[in-house]
């Protein structure tokens, strides 16, 4: 028992699923406006604000880490063109948050000009940009901004010359259950966008039931027209796109978070026609400026292969055959997928992921193949945006290199870099990356990127980090390590990512053998990248610690509940813990189609057998326990984290912390400013290496 903890009393409450009694000791947390609630909460954050800042380290870390992001250089992403500019995320640090950049097609940083500040708009740091999008001509720009982390998004438009605000605000256009996405009409003149339910629905429907409405520029709001939705699921998350053709919008619309996608198409007219259904497993599409939409279909290839039909008579069953299945798995849509088909008035631009690292398969508009985009070996690219004059630029990162643009021109088929890439103020020239392959409990292979210093030995004493997700088809491709990365190594840090199961990287089947009730083989998988990590005695469990978040942070929990002894400490956030309550979260009904229901046996045995809250012991040596969560979450119930580390520190047999923080200045982590993720970043690693008994090198 961890003796110093905020007193929590046991309070069971006993549920039966199918003949199993399940007892709830800690279900009062789950109310988190109790005041007895709060003061607990309250308790525990104090106690780990006072742990934390009585290490050393972590003011040397916060210290480091500020310096080293102040002096990264500016850096531009979600890069998209219109009316002969080119539009940016642009953050620039110190400042709490990114900003909306423009410049001409050329895309020189020179020339880029601020039109939308949230800095300005708000010097306290806690409004963001939920995301953009430009007229076609360029001329305007609809922006969703939230508070405080909360991803709550009113929608506003601003003029591109001036950077004028409008005055037009349209509230519940963007919510974490179902995001929420904005497409132009082709002249310019209205848009259509997302907008969840207000007072006509009751208030535990107001966060689903996510509809499309169209605006145009000047009328009321409260006369905008509505389009399609009314007959989309209750968990629909739609998403509105006509960058790559403006005479078309494509609806794209998932059943939840379980990778099942319909796509609808709005004509110029506005009329809607419905181009698949959820049981066609049409997972990605676009609309090309042939006027043909191009789409992705795992049907009888769970990689996907590339099919195309014309939109002035589209029928799936008539669909051509463009690229058949490769050894590739070509992206699916999804909010944090980018798009996977770009395609261009001579080419087709395919990402696809190969284990992780990325691959762009071009192809001309008959299918035949050209050669791919040139990357660097274990490299991810994010975005592909064509300029419209017959190149494109697209993104490269590596886990050594800040993120870069490169330029590729399509008649001459040459690349060269372009002065949009981040400069940072930390270098990775004395490390090097390998990828090695672990094998899981049923003999499956999983990829295990592994960065250390080159002068580092092994020998089973290197403190080492394994970060892992695994879960909604989301794959952990390679990205800057940054400042954190840096001073990792500058202790004398591992660093590991494993690819395991429940993601992307090899397609359909990796994600299915990780999701539902095949959950298990997800935690086999990231302890098998464990195991691997200590047979070839790079590290060993006293200077072994695990990272995960959000659904990352369910599998922190099983590491936790399985594998007690296996790691010295743990950092889990923003995480899932009680898989029998969570799709009663007020956001919970979009985890079903991932996780499954305690309405169906077969799936409540499957999350009752791994559910980590239901599977703390008392008298088990538990390792050291950072948790983290932010009272603004509306992605994940920040209750779990709660009952979790309540649980937890009444069970613990070690002497070892188990710590809460609780941000109420932070969500689910995005939007929030700045300095909240360098303190967050300073909280985590200072735990770690306190855990891990690192020093930070001068």
């Amino acid at each position: 028992m961890d003796k110093g903890a905020p007193a929590a009393p046991r309070a069971p409450v006993q549920d039966v699923y199918f003949g199993v009694h399940v007892s709830d000791p800690y279900r009062w947390l789950e109310n988190g406006t109790d005041p007895k609630v709060v003061a607990w909460a309250k308790a525990e954050d104090a106690r780990t604000r006072a742990f934390l800042d009585r290490l050393k380290v972590r003011a040397k870390l916060h210290a480091r880490l500020t310096a080293l992001i102040s002096q990264t250089s500016p850096s531009y992403h979600d890069l998209v063109a219109a009316g002969g500019r080119v539009f940016a995320t642009y953050a620039q640090p110190p400042k709490q948050q990114p900003m909306i950049a423009v410049m001409g097609r050329d895309a020189d940083p020179a020339q880029a000009r601020v039109v939308v500040d949230p800095n300005a708009l708000d010097p306290s740091g806690a409004t963001a940009v939920d995301w953009f999008v430009p007229s076609p001509d360029g001329t305007k720009l609809a922006v969703s901004l939230s508070v405080g982390g909360s991803e709550d998004g009113t929608l506003h438009v601003f003029d591109v010359a001036t950077g004028h605000d409008s005055g037009l605000r349209i509230p519940r256009v963007q919510y974490p259950t179902g995001g929420g996405s904005l497409a132009w009409r082709a002249d310019s003149q209205g848009f259509y966008y997302t907008r969840y339910p207000g007072d006509e629905r009751p208030v535990e429907d107001r966060h689903f039931y996510q509809q499309v409405f169209y605006h145009k520029l000047g009328d009321d709001v409260a006369h905008d027209t509505y389009i399609v939705g009314r007959n989309f699921p209750r968990i629909a998350e739609i998403a509105l796109d006509s960058r790559q053709n403006s005479k078309f919008v494509l609806v794209r619309v998932a059943d939840g978070d379980g990778g099942r996608f319909e796509h609808f198409v709005i004509y110029r007219d506005g009329s809607v026609k419905q181009m698949t259904v959820f049981e066609d497993q049409v997972v990605g599409a676009a609309i090309g400026p042939d006027d043909r939409i191009y789409l992705n279909s795992r049907h009888d290839a769970p990689r996907g292969k590339l099919l195309v039909m014309p939109l002035s008579d589209p029928n799936l069953a008539d669909a051509q055959l463009l690229v058949p299945q490769g050894d590739g798995a070509i992206v699916s849509d999804g909010e944090f997928a980018g798009e996977p088909i770009t395609v261009t008035a001579s080419r087709i631009y395919v990402r696809e992921m190969v284990g992780g690292p990325s691959r762009v398969a071009v192809f001309d508009h008959a299918g035949h193949a050209k050669p791919d985009l040139p990357l660097p070996a274990i490299a991810a690219v994010s975005e592909v945006a064509p300029l419209g004059d017959g190149a494109l630029l697209y993104d490269v990162a590596t886990y050594l290199r800040p993120r870069y643009y490169a330029r590729y021109d399509e008649k001459s088929g040459k690349v060269s870099e372009t002065k949009l890439a981040e400069h940072s103020a930390v270098s990775f020239d004395d490390a090097v990356v390998t990828r090695q392959m672990a094998r899981s409990r049923d003999g499956t292979k999983i990829p295990v990127n592994i960065v250390r210093l080159k002068s580092s030995r092994d020998g089973g004493a290197n403190p080492t980090l394994l970060y892992g997700y695994g879960g909604y088809n989301i794959s952990m491709e390679p990205h800057f390590l940054g400042a954190a990365g840096r001073v990792w190594l500058d202790g004398g840090g591992v660093y590991a990512i494993a690819n395991i199961r429940g993601g992307g990287e090899y397609g359909a089947d990796w994600h299915a053998q990780g999701a539902l009730t095949h959950k298990q083989n997800v935690f086999d998988d990231f302890a098998a990248a464990a195991h691997l990590l200590i047979a070839d005695r790079i590290t060993s469990t006293p200077h072994f610690a695990a990272q995960g978040g959000s659904n990352g942070g369910l599998l922190m929990g099983a590491m936790i509940t399985q594998h007690p002894s296996l790691f010295h400490a743990v950092v889990s956030q923003v995480g899932i813990y009680d898989m029998l309550r969570v799709e009663r979260d007020p956001n919970g009904a979009f985890n079903v189609s991932e996780f499954g229901s305690v309405t169906d046996e077969a799936q409540f045995r499957a999350l009752y057998a791994y559910s980590p809250y239901q599977h703390v012991r008392a008298g088990v040596r538990y390792p050291a326990i950072f948790m983290a969560t932010g009272a603004n979450d509306g992605r994940v119930n920040p209750a779990h984290s709660r009952k979790m580390i309540a649980a937890l520190q009444a069970a613990t047999a070690s002497s070892l912390p188990v710590l809460l923080s609780i941000n109420d200045h932070a969500g689910h982590g995005e939007g929030s400013a700045l300095a909240v993720r360098i303190d967050q970043t300073s909280d985590y690693l200072a735990f770690l290496f306190d855990s891990l008994g690192m020093t930070l090198k001068e």
